[in-house]
Formats: C-alpha cells, sequence, structure tokens
C-alpha cells in the first residue's frame, strides 16, 4: 500500500502528479489552502501519515495537539518555519521537514528586482507608459537613484543573503551584513560584518533583509532602526512581514525619510496594510519570491521526498529538529 498523504496547499501541477504517483493522497480540492480544520478532518478520515503544507497552515501548539496518532510527519514547501510549533511537533513525535537550498536563486533575484525597480523608479515608469506618456519628461525629473557602487546592508547571511550579495556585486556594490552567526572568510568574500545590526545601518544605501521570522526579529526594524539609516536609502524585504513595524515604515516612506521600498512580504497576508499601495515609492509584489516553475516544483518535490523518507522509516533529508 502507498503512504497516505495530505497535500493540504496550491502546488505545481508537476508536485500534483508525483504526490498521486507516490503516495495515496487527498489533494487540495478547492481554490484556496486548507485551513487547520480541514485538514486536521481530511487526516482523520484519511488516516494520513504525512501531511504537506506551506505557511499558510498556522501549525500551532493547538492544531497539533488536534492531529491523528497516524500522522508521522509534516512537511512545509518553504524555508521559513516560523508558522511550526516544533518543540510541539517534537513532542508529539512528528519530524516537520522545510526545504531549503532549493529557492535561494529564484528569492535572490526577485529581491535584487525589488531592489532595482524601487531604486530607478519602475513602477512610475510604467505607469507613465501605460498611461500612453505623450508629454515630455525634462532632464530633472523622475529622478531615480544609482544602484552601481552603493553599499548594501544584507540582515541575514544565510543561504539565501549569500545568493542575493553575488547579485549585489554583480553591480559593484560593498556588501555589508549582519547575521546570528559571522561567516567564515572564505564565505564572506570581502564583505563586512557588524556584530551589532544597529551599527551597520548609517553605512546602507540599500538595505535587504533576509533574515527569519520569529521572536528573535519580530519588528527588527522600527523606528528607531529606520532612523539610523541615510536619508534617502532603499530598503527591500523578502524575508518575513514581522521584521518591520509597518507603521514606522509607512511614515519613513510618507515623509521621504525612506527614498522607496520593494515589498514581497507583509505582516498580514493576503489582507497586507493598503496604505502601501497608495505609495509611489513602493514596489509591490504577493509573497511571489520562490515564483518560478523550476522552483516550486523543486520545493514542492523536496518536501515529499521528506515525507518518502521519514514514512520508509529513514532520516529526513531537512529536519527541523534532530534527536
Amino acid at each position: 500500500m502507498k503512504p497516505r498523504l495530505v497535500l493540504a496547499c496550491l502546488t505545481t501541477t508537476a508536485v500534483i502528479a508525483r504526490a498521486r504517483e507516490a503516495f495515496d493522497s487527498i489533494i487540495l480540492p478547492g481554490p484556496g489552502d486548507m485551513t487547520v480544520a480541514e485538514v486536521t478532518e481530511a487526516a482523520r478520515s484519511h488516516e494520513a501519515e504525512a501531511i504537506v503544507f506551506t505557511n499558510t497552515l498556522p501549525l500551532t501548539a493547538a492544531a497539533i495537539a488536534g492531529l491523528p496518532d497516524s500522522v508521522r510527519a509534516g512537511a512545509t514547501i518553504s524555508v521559513g518555519y516560523d508558522h511550526i510549533d516544533v518543540e510541539a511537533a517534537r513532542s508529539r513525535g512528528i519530524v516537520v521537514t522545510n526545504t531549503p537550498g532549493v529557492l535561494d536563486d529564484c528569492t535572490a533575484d526577485h529581491a535584487m528586482m525589488l531592489l532595482l525597480a524601487a531604486a530607478r523608479r519602475g513602477l512610475e515608469y510604467d505607469r507613465i507608459m501605460r498611461r500612453g506618456w505623450r508629454y515630455r519628461i525634462g532632464q530633472g525629473d523622475l529622478l531615480g537613484v544609482r544602484v552601481s557602487g552603493k553599499r548594501v546592508g544584507i540582515l541575514g547571511m544565510g543561504r539565501i543573503g549569500q545568493a542575493f550579495a553575488r547579485r549585489a556585486r554583480g553591480f559593484d556594490m560593498t556588501v555589508l551584513y549582519h547575521s546570528r552567526t559571522r561567516l567564515p572568510p572564505e564565505q564572506e568574500l570581502g564583505a563586512l560584518y557588524f556584530p551589532d545590526f544597529r551599527d551597520m545601518l548609517p553605512a546602507c544605501d540599500f538595505l535587504s533583509i533576509h533574515a527569519p521570522g520569529g521572536a528573535a526579529t519580530e519588528r527588527i526594524i522600527d523606528a528607531r532602526a529606520l532612523s539610523l539609516l541615510p536619508g534617502g536609502a532603499v530598503l527591500v524585504n523578502v524575508a518575513r512581514g514581522s521584521l518591520i513595524d509597518e507603521d514606522a515604515l509607512f511614515e519613513a516612506l510618507q515623509s521621504k525619510k525612506l527614498f522607496a521600498a520593494g515589498l514581497d512580504v507583509f505582516r498580514s497576508e493576503p489582507d497586507y496594510d493598503l496604505r502601501f499601495a497608495a505609495l509611489d515609492n513602493v514596489v509591490l509584489s504577493p509573497h511571489v519570491g520562490s515564483a518560478s516553475r523550476e522552483t516550486r516544483d523543486a520545493m514542492g518535490f523536496r518536501a515529499l521526498d521528506n515525507v518518502a523518507a521519514v514514512l520508509a522509516g529513514g532520516a529526513a533529508l531537512d529536519p527541523l529538529w534532530r534527536d
């Protein structure tokens, strides 16, 4: 018999096909990801051994307690796992996994796209063209800020942060960074490390956020942090919306303390703060940093690989806890 699986999130046709081939699967039937109640009911009725989901499912201690005893594995199709109570899963003996490594380049590409579009006023240029243009733009009008040769600070120098740093170097940018752990010299590639995050901010023409969510980084970008950035800096966030105090960010953008921002993540998703949509100096995207066909396939396959390994009695490829 095939192992029993609940595929609780929207994913690619290739991932769905593999889930059907390799598992006895309940596949998401509706237009949106399953809720906790729907996942719990599906797992009970199907006697599921594993759940594959993404960050739209808050796998809290209460949610984990409600799962049937048949569930032995949970795989999130994401790198971040702040939506999972890892200790509660461990207490229940449920192996939980994520998908690191396979989305680094795609997410770093998206961060660079947002940085360039924000700095060079891509939203406004596109809007002018779609309205028909038909008027002269003077030499002093609609000026962006130069990217090449500037200083970029990176908050969070994990895999995605390092991939972004490689792209920044392609624009001859000076790379500064803060991370929980300093990289070994051979991985820094000349990047300047700041043990204190706030000490880095005054030197940042650009700030790109790649740190994980969670209590340690909750609202780390607050009014004080924003005040330390040079006037006219550009901020990019493709990590988690929880890292930013959105009231403080809105004020910094509205007052033009910041020149612009590129935002892919928000404190409330999908019901994000619509005040940002009214600002011309913000480029917005709906949490799609990893959204290429190749990467989303790779993420889903990696989640299924993790589930298959655990249900076969082996070790998970990407466990969030180890004995």
